[in-house]
């Protein structure tokens, strides 16, 4: 029915196809948050671009484990829950829940926040570009 050269190409052609799938589950930004190691290690495309120290939630204030995706982003967002404290470069994943900026440098590398997961300014401001650019294509994936 498809003669020697029809086997070829269709083998061919899955065989490319399922290379696009697999690029495509590379393609984008991943961002991963080890709770346990209290440290971020961003991907782009599949390839380790950046590991940061970051902050989670401390004692009484969970950050959340599971997979989420980018819901909103602001580049300068103040809490109204919290004393309107300083939330820059702010990338909400789950509710109020955000990655974002602090000035509280000497915490870093240690749970300290009330649940989001906070990170050296530069470091947030970095992030936020690169979410900007690829939004929907992150992933933000947090485990213990």
């Amino acid at each position: 029915m498809f003669g020697v050269f029809g086997v070829r190409s269709a083998f061919a052609a899955a065989m490319l196809l399922s290379i696009l799938a697999v690029s495509r589950a590379e393609a984008g930004v991943l961002v991963h948050i080890d709770k346990s190691l209290q440290r971020m290690a961003v991907s782009v495309d599949g390839a380790m671009r950046y590991s940061w120290p970051v902050s989670t939630g401390r004692r009484g204030y969970g950050t959340p484990n599971g997979v989420f995706h980018p819901q909103m982003m602001a580049r300068r967002w103040y809490s109204k829950k919290y004393y309107n404290s300083p939330m820059p470069h702010s990338i909400f994943f789950y509710g109020g829940f955000a990655i974002h900026g602090t000035n509280d440098l000497a915490r870093l590398g240690g749970p300290a926040s009330h649940g989001c997961v906070r990170l050296h300014p530069s470091h947030a401001a970095a992030l936020y570009a690169l979410v900007e650019r690829q939004r929907g294509s992150t992933r933000i994936e947090i485990t213990n």
